[in-house]
């Protein structure tokens, strides 16, 4: 299958590269890329990235944030919830938490400020684009990037005065308002932003029982500042300060895979933030420019749902039915501290050769958890991490074609966890990341590209008590990964394009597991935990082409490929050569744009995913899918009116499943499978105006 999808992207590729040539000439690279050490257009970065534009975001304002960056290419998630939060990368990544404190393998950044953990919370307004990193990036951004970075930017202030209204209606009762103020406070010296969006819905869950159809609803406000003050010539402060609450219900899985849930007592999945960046740059002289940032976020959350799926008394007693509840609260607090020394043109090394980095890095982080769950005693556990880190690079150009680039970082990782049942486990190991890679710009239009990169995840703790104590920690993994690629422009850039080609290595890698416990009456109970695969492989393909024929047309694909497996699996030797959970074979996003009449603007594009395994304890898998999504745009002077629909043909499909599992009294609790469905067909209108 993987073979075949292979060679007919490639063909698809040679199709679109053997196109004559046009006259019209599209500008060349305006994409800036903000996420590494140096700012880069798109096309001069060596690595596996994908840009979600403004233009792409703006008819995305009331969707996941999760789902929107999922449709890049080996970019997958998985959902357990009110929306999905739990991102994977190339397979790697977290796909749901309980009573366990887990360490990100993905890192999620916004406007500078860690959101790895509390994805719930991104939204997609007034955003200015997405970068989605693929691979170690261990030199910039430590633990959490192992499997990649998602670095999230809004939008800056500027010296001119206006806003942006915007307002949305869609079916499912969903109903969004946004507000945008640009205000500069001093011309030139203090600027100003402010946006507020409100985003609700009903969901897409019909609670029968309780005749509501508002069990799995959507309700989020986020709140943002943003300053910029020019103290002098030479230093630029910018300050960030978010506000984020997030009241979402949970009542997502049913006996029958249905939307039509019988739970008596429908949870909870909220998420309120309040954080702020403060960012300051400062040209120290003409050789050397230093960087200060500090950040700091405290998160409240509670995730909660009915256990049995079902109500008191639907079940006769002779089935055993039982009732229960889960509750999960949690407060979280980090602060980041990063310093680094960036050089300039005039501060190169090594007779002008040489860039250089180098940087210092602090974070504290802490996590309280309490569960209260109805079949054990009231559990609470504290989790506190503190990370100290040092890294450089390196950029040496032995030419102006050829440029070779060398990366470390040392961080050091203590963790201490307690609980209330008197366990204690401190942790303490010094973690080493970092790439060696080497470009070749070719032409202006080519760039080749080798990078090895090594990443890390720390070891951690699984919390629940009614693990032996051998499985109450598990290791620290390492990842060796290896990108080549090329990106390209043909035709005076009418044809743009990135392709990567890659194999990581995994070393103790750390897998979502779980166990099964008999209850009385025949029903079971999950106990997840975190344990250590031996060693584990992937390697596969990313592919992005943008051909733009007309001014007014722009055709697109996205395909990325993958081959993931364990190599070996001590706990689990059945599982030895198999793919691990989310890693899907292929995925790929087809789509245009296309302009007429100067004023409408018509949008379609199909993506969809090959099947994948939902755990790495049973055999139960996702189906494959594909869903079709458009949109009609009117646009004139300042205001525009998108009509949009998404998931055209109602395409029903999975984002969370479970397997060899029994939780209905009804048939004896026989082993089933269970999944949540993703987002049916949902159609709106979306109003702006520019102000």
């Amino acid at each position: 299958m993987t073979s075949r999808i292979l060679t007919l992207s490639l063909i698809a590729s040679s199709a679109f590269i053997s196109v004559p040539t046009f006259a019209e000439e599209v500008t060349l690279d305006p994409i800036v890329v903000g996420a590494d050490f140096r700012e880069q257009n798109l096309s001069q970065v060596a690595g596996s990235v994908s840009i979600i534009s403004e233009a792409d975001i703006y008819d995305k304002a009331a969707q996941s944030f999760v789902e929107v960056v999922a449709a890049e290419p080996n970019v997958n998630f998985s959902s357990g919830a009110s929306k999905a939060k739990y991102i994977q990368i190339r397979g790697i990544g977290e796909r749901s938490q309980f009573v366990t404190p887990i360490n990100p393998s993905v890192g999620i950044i916004v406007d500078g400020i860690d959101f790895s953990q509390s994805a719930l919370g991104v939204t997609m307004y007034d955003l200015k684009q997405i970068e989605v990193l693929r691979g170690p990036q261990g030199t910039t951004f430590g633990a959490n990037g192992m499997a990649g970075v998602i670095n999230v930017e809004s939008n800056d202030p500027t010296n001119e005065a206006g806003g942006h209204i915007e307002a949305t209606v869609g079916n499912y009762n969903t109903k969004a308002f946004g507000l945008t103020v640009n205000a500069p406070i001093v011309e030139d010296k203090l600027l100003s932003r402010f946006s507020l969006y409100k985003n609700t819905s009903d969901g897409y869950m019909n609670n029968t029982f309780l005749g509501r159809d508002d069990t799995q609803n959507i309700d989020e406000l986020s709140a943002k500042a943003k300053f910029r003050w020019f103290a002098a010539d030479n230093h630029t402060i910018d300050l960030t300060l978010q506000h984020i609450n997030i009241d979402n219900g949970y009542d997502a899985f049913t006996f029958d895979n249905s939307r039509n849930s019988h739970a008596d007592e429908p949870g909870k999945d909220t998420q309120e933030t309040n954080a702020f960046a403060l960012k300051s740059t400062y040209q120290v002289n003409e050789a050397m420019h230093l960087i200060s940032a500090v950040s700091y976020s405290q998160t409240d959350l509670e995730y909660s749902f009915d256990v049995d799926w079902s109500y008191v008394g639907e079940f006769d007693a002779s089935l055993f039915p039982y009732s229960a509840f889960d509750q999960y609260l949690r407060d979280r607090e980090q602060l980041d501290i990063d310093v680094r020394l960036v050089s300039d043109e005039a501060g190169r090394i090594f007779s002008g050769m040489t860039e250089w980095t180098i940087g210092a890095y602090y974070k504290d982080y802490s996590e309280d958890m309490s569960r209260d769950y109805d079949f054990i005693a009231p559990f609470s556990s504290v989790y506190d991490t503190k990370n100290t880190a040092i890294y450089g690079q390196l950029d040496t150009h032995f030419s102006d074609k050829l440029t070779l680039v060398t990366g470390l970082r040392l961080e050091q990782w203590d963790s201490k966890y307690s609980d209330s049942e008197r366990v204690s486990i401190k942790t303490e190991e010094l973690l080493t990341g970092g790439k060696i890679g080497l470009n070749y710009q070719d032409s202006a239009d080519r760039l080749y590209y080798v990078t090895l990169a090594k990443g890390y995840k720390p070891g951690g703790v699984n919390a629940d008590s009614r693990l032996s104590l051998a499985d109450r920690q598990y290791e620290t993994e390492t990842l060796w990964n290896i990108d080549a690629g090329l990106n390209s422009n043909y035709y005076n850039n009418k044809v743009k394009s990135r392709f990567n080609l890659f194999y990581g290595k995994r070393k103790d890698q750390q897998v979502k597991d779980s166990i099964l416990i008999p209850q009385p009456g025949g029903s079971t109970e999950f106990v997840d935990f975190v344990s250590n695969a031996a060693e584990g492989n992937y390697y596969g393909l990313e592919s992005q082409i943008d051909y733009f024929p007309l001014e007014t047309l722009h055709l697109f694909t996205s395909i990325g490929l993958l081959q993931a497996e364990f190599d070996e699996y001590p706990n689990n030797p059945a599982v030895a050569g198999r793919a691990p959970a989310n890693s899907p074979e292929y995925q790929f996003n087809v789509g245009l744009d296309y302009l007429f009449f100067d004023a409408w603007t018509f949008k379609t594009n199909v993506e969809g995913k090959g099947s994948y395994y939902f755990s790495n304890r049973h055999e139960e898998k996702a189906d494959a899918y594909a869903l079709w999504h458009s949109s009609l745009e009117y646009t004139t002077g300042a205001f525009t009116a998108a009509i949009w629909v998404r998931n055209i043909t109602d395409e029903v499909y999975e984002v969370r499943g479970f397997g060899s599992f029994g939780n209905n009294p009804g048939n004896g609790y026989i082993t089933e499978r269970y999944v949540q469905l993703g987002t049916p067909r949902t159609v709106g209108l979306t109003l702006s105006c520019d102000f």
